[in-house]
């Protein structure tokens, strides 16, 4: 197999929007254990406008790529 067909195998490239809502989710997660977020609609309007962002990072990822 040519080397640059081995390599193209090797590398992955990353999901933005699953990354940064994985992310979000965690820090959600510690902010409501630690109870740091106690309104439940302040907590709503966080997690929609994180994945609004992750949403647009990874649009912008895939419109950079080419893809």
């Amino acid at each position: 197999m040519p080397r640059e067909v081995e390599r193209r195998r090797r590398l992955h490239r990353t999901d933005w929007m699953a990354l940064l809502s994985g992310v979000l989710f965690v820090v959600l997660g510690i902010l409501v254990v630690t109870r740091a977020i106690t309104d439940p609609l302040v907590l709503v309007g966080v997690l929609v406008l994180g994945l609004a962002c992750a949403g647009l990072v990874a649009i912008i990822a895939r419109v950079i790529r080419g893809k």
